[in-house]
């Protein structure tokens, strides 16, 4: 179990600990396209109780934990004594061993039912699984031992998600992603290469306050951060729709920010909020913000198998977010409201967000009703 220095309980008391909980609370909200004021249900639920999480790594490089580590909004301290209880995870628990074991099994056992089983990294199937082990026991009986009373499943990055680098050809250890191992169980799937610690973190906060999962597309990816192509809110977009191209690193088109297309730029046949929705409050932390064509990490199919030279299809012709569709899409759990402040939570500065947390009402569930298109929960998408 994680246990913190002095120093961070005595700022878990603090009154502007809890100030700054709260904005937290409303990026959260944001970043899955809810109402801001479902922020105070969100803040309402932290305060009776932390949602536990379970974190299982498998095949991985520990880069998703990692970005949840280099985050400063919310920083490390804040997610884990103030948004979530992280009560097994081994990069991050205090205690190691028999002990480590003990402690993820006892916090299985209390909140059968509630907590939050989140998988980092793929899992290897072939030769029964014996190619990644932890406490002699196999990833996959790991997985599906933790998934049975789980109340949400969570996969995050893209090696959870489908495979990721693990299972690139030739795959000698068949690796996979949770959804192909817990084939029977309801798996929110947040790709990336890492993933985005907000989109993690309004997915879990979701769950703890309403018992619900964002609308989840075919893949079982969330619509609010999945629903779009990183290529259509690009902020090089313009440059494409005008034919300015970058044909050499370091020519003056590269120089002036154009349209990485012609450089293996995977943006248009790869679905995330990168261009969005920036890691921590570093808006150009991203490929295409440091002058790099997008790598398609998070996509199935394009990442680690297409070469990075060779041009994306282009899968959807649509204008920048920026601009109202003729015919926008209508979906019963996202208001124009929430659609507006989801699409600025990228530019959202913490000051801001604080600010909007002292002028929030109570949140009413009957003012818009939050239901998964997926389902949520476990074992066949029951609400919790």
């Amino acid at each position: 179990m994680i246990v913190p220095s002095h120093a961070e309980e005595v700022a878990y008391t603090d009154p502007d600990r809890r100030d700054f909980v709260k904005s937290m609370c409303v990026m959260a909200a944001a970043a899955v396209g809810l109402p801001a004021t479902a922020a105070d249900a969100f803040a309402q639920a932290v305060a009776r109780k932390r949602p536990p999480v379970i974190w299982l790594s498998g095949q991985e490089c520990t880069g998703c934990t990692e970005s949840l580590l280099r985050t400063s909004h919310p920083g490390l301290g804040t997610l884990v004594l103030d948004l979530i209880s992280l009560d097994y995870h081994e990069a991050l628990s205090a205690a190691a061993g028999h002990q480590a074991e003990e402690a993820k099994r006892a916090s299985m056992e209390e909140n059968a039912g509630q907590y939050v089983l989140v998988i980092e990294g793929a899992i290897p199937t072939k030769d029964g699984g014996i190619y990644c082990k932890i406490a002699g026991q196999t990833m996959v009986d790991a997985v599906h031992e933790a998934a049975e009373n789980a109340g949400a499943i969570i996969a995050i990055g893209s090696c959870a998600s489908w495979g990721g680098i693990p299972s690139a050809d030739p795959n000698p250890t068949g690796a996979t992603g949770a959804p192909g191992v817990l084939q029977d169980y309801t798996v929110v799937t947040i790709p990336g290469c890492p993933a985005n610690p907000y989109n993690f973190l309004g997915t879990v906060l979701q769950y703890a306050t309403f018992g619900t999962l964002p609308a989840l597309d075919e893949l079982g990816r969330p619509v609010f951060a999945y629903g779009r192509t990183i290529h259509e809110d690009c902020p090089r977009r313009a440059h494409f729709d005008a034919g300015r191209f970058v044909e050499t690193f370091g020519d003056e088109g590269h120089q002036q920010g154009w349209c990485l297309y012609k450089m293996g730029c995977k943006g248009p046949e790869t679905y995330n909020n990168c261009s969005t929705q920036g890691f921590g409050e570093v808006g150009g932390a991203w490929p295409v913000g440091t002058g790099h064509p997008c790598f398609g990490c998070s996509e199935y199919g394009v990442a680690f198998n297409k070469p990075l030279f060779e041009t994306a299809e282009v899968l959807r012709l649509t204008p920048s977010a920026s601009f109202p569709e003729i015919h926008p899409e209508q979906g019963p759990a996202i208001s124009p409201w929430a659609t507006g402040i989801a699409g600025a939570v990228g530019g959202l500065a913490i000051g801001g967000a604080a600010m909007a947390s002292r002028q929030l009402g109570q949140y009413d569930p009957k003012m818009e009703e939050v239901k998964p298109e997926s389902g949520s929960g476990s074992g066949g998408g029951e609400e919790a």
